[in-house]
């Protein structure tokens, strides 16, 4: 099972970080390992609490990197493009291989592939409005 590095935003605001092998967006909870202790230090985290999940090539990133939020003429994504607000205002502009608001969520990739998230998946009951670009 390879581990890979998440950051995971609850609906309230508590964010967590850590360690995960076991996600699947089919299944309702998955278990997070701790930063500082991966073998004993374990979060089961419950989706329906979640915002999003962003699984991240850093857990510290760049907090002075602007992020871009528009796709370039001719850029390609994975998938169909589409703008996303969650319930906290955040916006996400990138592209999704399928949304289905009757699902938990979905996954999105990042429009700037300089951005330290790889990919999210957005919370479906966190998603205030959506709309495709």
């Amino acid at each position: 099972m390879e581990l890979v590095k998440v950051v995971a935003h609850y609906a309230n605001g508590k964010v967590i970080k850590g360690f995960v092998g076991n996600f699947s967006p089919n299944k309702d909870r998955f278990h997070l390992l701790s930063t500082t202790d991966p073998v004993s230090g374990t979060t089961e985290v419950l989706i329906k609490d979640l915002k999003a999940i962003f699984f991240v090539r850093d857990f510290s990133g760049d907090p002075t990197y602007e992020e871009r939020k528009v796709f370039l003429e001719g850029e390609n994504g994975h998938g169909r493009r589409l703008e996303a607000i969650s319930i906290d205002d955040e916006s996400f502009v990138g592209s999704t291989l399928g949304y289905d608001p009757k699902r938990s969520g979905f996954f999105v990739f990042p429009v700037d592939p300089d951005s330290n998230n790889i990919r999210i998946f957005l919370v479906s009951s966190a998603v205030k409005k959506f709309r495709y670009l």
